[in-house]
C-alpha cells in the first residue's frame, strides 16, 4: 500500500471555529526557517519514551520547483514540515473511536487518548487525515502527541518547543498566537486534506 501525501498548502486559513468559545492551545510553526534537523522529533521521543516506529512528531520534506528549463538556473527547494497532532476543532479520530477513548478537553482544546479505554483497533489512525495516532505494539494501544500536557500542568512548554534550535516552534492559545503572526506579517499556509473538515488548530507560516 502506498503512503498518501496529505499536504496541500493554501494561503487562507479557516479558523472560524476558534474565534469564539473555549480556549484552544496549539502550536505555531515557522516553515520558512525550519532547518529539518528533527530535534523536535527526538525531543518528543525522549519526553514520551516512545518505542521504535512510534513518532508523535514527524518531519516530512516537500520538494518544490523543477529542472525543466535547462537554459535557466534550476528553481528548486525543500520545505520541512513538522507534523504533530493537529488537535482539531472537529477531531475525526474522536468520531471514529468505537469505545469513546478519545476526548477533546473543554478547558484547552487538547485532544487526548485514554489508554485505559483504548482497545487498539486503529480506527482513529484510519480516520485521521494527518496520520497523528500511532499504534504502540508493545502496549497494544494507540498514542499520539498530547502537546506535552504533563509539562503544561507544571507550567512548562512542550518539549519540542523548548528543544528547537532554530526557534521556529511557538506554543500558546490560538487566539493569542494569531495576532502575533499578523504583527510579524507572516504568510499563513494551511496543512489540509481534500475532503476533510477537521479544522486543524496547528498554525503554519512561510
Amino acid at each position: 500500500m502506498t503512503e498518501r501525501s496529505p499536504i496541500i498548502p493554501r494561503d487562507v486559513i479557516d479558523r472560524s471555529f476558534a474565534k469564539e468559545g473555549p480556549k484552544q492551545y496549539t502550536l505555531w510553526v515557522d516553515l520558512e526557517h525550519c532547518i529539518g534537523c528533527n530535534a523536535c522529533t527526538m525531543a518528543c521521543k525522549a519526553e514520551n519514551n516512545t518505542p521504535v516506529g512510534v513518532d508523535f512528531n514527524r518531519v516530512i520534506e516537500i520538494e518544490e520547483g523543477d529542472f525543466r528549463d535547462a537554459q535557466k538556473t534550476p528553481n528548486v527547494g525543500v520545505t520541512f514540515v513538522p507534523m504533530p497532532c493537529m488537535h482539531c476543532g472537529r477531531p475525526a479520530c474522536q468520531a471514529a473511536c468505537p469505545v469513546g477513548a478519545i476526548t477533546k478537553r473543554k478547558e484547552d482544546g487538547i485532544v487526548l487518548i485514554n489508554k485505559d479505554k483504548c482497545i487498539g483497533c486503529r480506527y482513529c489512525a484510519w480516520a485521521c487525515p494527518y496520520g497523528a495516532p500511532q499504534f504502540n505494539a508493545e502496549a497494544r494501544v494507540m498514542e499520539k502527541c498530547t502537546l506535552c500536557v504533563h509539562r503544561l500542568e507544571k507550567g512548562q512548554q512542550p518539549a519540542c518547543v523548548t528543544t528547537c534550535p532554530a526557534k521556529v516552534r511557538f506554543f500558546g492559545e490560538l487566539n493569542e498566537l494569531t495576532p502575533l503572526i499578523r504583527e510579524k506579517r507572516a504568510r499563513s499556509v494551511n496543512i489540509a486534506v481534500v475532503g476533510a473538515d477537521t479544522k486543524p488548530s496547528v498554525q503554519y507560516t512561510k
